[in-house]
This record gives C-alpha cells, structure tokens and sequence, in this order.
C-alpha cells in the first residue's frame, strides 16, 4: 500500500487523501469533512466536479449523493453542520416527479463533462431512482423521526420499492443505489414495512436477483472495457451473497490486485471521448478515487486471502 499512499498524496485531491488517512491511518472524519465541505454549495447540495466526470459547479443530487457516502463513510452525525446543510437542500429542492430529485441538470451542458451525463429531454427515463433512493435513505438516516426530511424520504422511498418491485431488469448502477439504501436502512424493518406498506426482506430479495444477472461470471473478460465486477456489490465477507459468489468474488480480489499499475493505483476503464484536456485532469482524479475504495474493500477482504498465492498478492 505504501506506492499507493505516495501516489495519492502526490497527485491526488486533498479529498482523497483525507479518506485514506482515516480509513487506513486514524485520520480524523473532521479533516475529511473540511475538504469535502469545499464542494459545497450555498444551498446546501454539492457540485464543483466532486464527481469528476462532470464539472457543473452548482447543486445536483448526483454529486449530493456521492458526498453522502463519503459522510456515511466517515460516520457524519444528524448534528454535524455538513449533514444538516445536505438535508435542507433535498428538502427544499423539487423533485421533478414524485420521490425522485432530478439525476442530470440542463446545466451539465454547459460545462466538461462525459456523455452519460449530457441532460436532454426524457434523460430521467434512463436513470429512474439512480440516485433518489439512496438520497431518500440517506434523508430517513440523518433526520428525526417525523420531520420533514423523514416523511420525505419515506414517502419517495416508497414509490422506489414500488418501482423496484415492478422491475423486470435494471441497470447496474441503479441497482447498486437500491441496494446502499436497503442496507442503510437495515435496522428499521419493522418502520420500513409501516411507512413504504412493503417487506424490507421483499426489497432485498428482489435487488440479490438483480444483482446476480448484473454480474459478470466471465472472469477472463473483465480487463476488456467497462464490466460489472463483483465486488462493486459485495464489498465485505458479511455480504449475504458472498457464500454462493465466495469464488467469483476471490477471482475479483485478485483481478483488482493484479491491474494495479507499477505505481500502485489503477487506471480507469473509461474514456469521455470529449474534452480531451479536462478528460485527463478527471482521469487523474478518479485514480485517487478508485485507490482509496478498493483498498477499503480489499482491506476488508485481507482475512479471506489463506492459501500461499493469494496472501503473496499482498506483498509490497
């Protein structure tokens, strides 16, 4: 991890950083929240690129969501500053339908950014509830029971397990946004069943199946382009799945730990085809990016790794 750490804290953001030193080195949640709160906006959402593949620098709830998972990950509190900010922008920002919160703005057009994320009419059709259901979640997780927040995110979460529930297939994004809200939401089944009139284990069982059609079984192919690998669901052994995907899942551990390149960070799968320019500085970013959430994954996997080969993997 060591090439990898000199790596990031040469050319990473600061935001990154912050993230491995505390996940890897007990860094403080306050200097990540410092970097993080300088993507943040006036009313509370965020922008200013924080996901780097588009630079629109006002509000949107993708960057809000990406910055919500950073503070999940650092376990942010309902009273920090941060937090109560980020509730009061989903309250008081319309949803463009009910229970979902607009996933491109018309805005993105006027600044770099990678074609998925080009906003034209009818774009919301390809994204549905990426990313309201885990927005709506997150609202549940930091808001008292009974505000405003709360009764908002029950209600949108509501019509998100409706269209969950309705779903035949899903992309793979949305569905890892119904599954970080399912288990955020893990500990209140009996609440999840009185507010949303659906069965949170119903919920769980319909995103597993979605997830197993989701993955790629070929292992052989996933170094060609954009694949939908395992652990981008299953990040941790106590992942109910990881009994029936052990295998496929260690296939996964080592494919990671193999594609590092000779500085110890992986180089992504994906090209904007599009502003060349700003397309490197993203590429860079999202470098750091992938550094620090697969090493918190691979981390989290280290205790797997028993025969010789695979422990010598982790050799640095």
């Amino acid at each position: 991890m060591e090439k990898t750490r000199t790596w990031l804290m040469r050319y990473g953001r600061p935001l990154e950083a912050a993230r491995w030193e505390f996940l890897f080195e007990e860094g403080s949640k306050e200097r990540v929240i410092r970097h993080l709160e300088a993507f943040q906006n006036e009313d509370g959402g965020f922008g200013h690129g924080l996901e780097p593949d588009f630079w629109l620098p006002g509000s949107s709830s993708t960057a809000t969501v990406t910055a919500g998972q950073i503070l999940l990950e650092i376990g942010a509190s309902p009273g920090d500053g941060i937090v109560q900010r980020l509730v009061s922008y989903l309250t008081d920002t319309p949803q463009i339908q009910p229970g979902i919160w607009a996933t491109v703005l018309a805005e993105n057009n006027l600044y770099p950014h990678a074609p998925w994320w080009h906003w034209e009419e009818g774009v919301q059709k390809s994204w549905m509830f990426n990313p309201s259901v885990e927005l709506a979640a997150m609202l549940i997780h930091w808001s008292a029971e009974g505000s405003p927040g709360a009764d908002l995110g029950w209600e949108s979460l509501g019509r998100a397990v409706a269209r969950l529930l309705e779903a035949g297939e899903m992309d793979r994004h949305e569905v890892q946004s119904y599954r970080r809200s399912l288990t955020l939401l893990s500990s209140r089944r009996a609440q999840f069943e009185d507010r949303t009139g659906y069965s949170l284990s119903e919920a769980e069982a319909k995103v597993d199946t979605l997830v197993l059609a989701a993955i790629d079984r070929d292992a052989a192919s996933w170094g060609d382009g954009y694949k939908t690998l395992p652990m981008e669901f299953i990040q941790s052994p106590a992942d109910p799945l990881y009994p029936e995907l052990k295998d496929l899942v260690l296939q996964n551990l080592r494919f990671y730990l193999d594609q590092r390149n000779a500085e110890g960070v992986w180089n992504i799968s994906w090209s904007w085809g599009q502003y060349p320019a700003e397309f490197a500085v993203a590429s860079r970013y999202w470098q750091g990016i992938l550094a620090v959430e697969r090493y918190k994954i691979l981390k989290s996997f280290k205790g797997e790794c028993h025969d010789q080969s695979m422990a010598s993997l982790w050799a640095e």
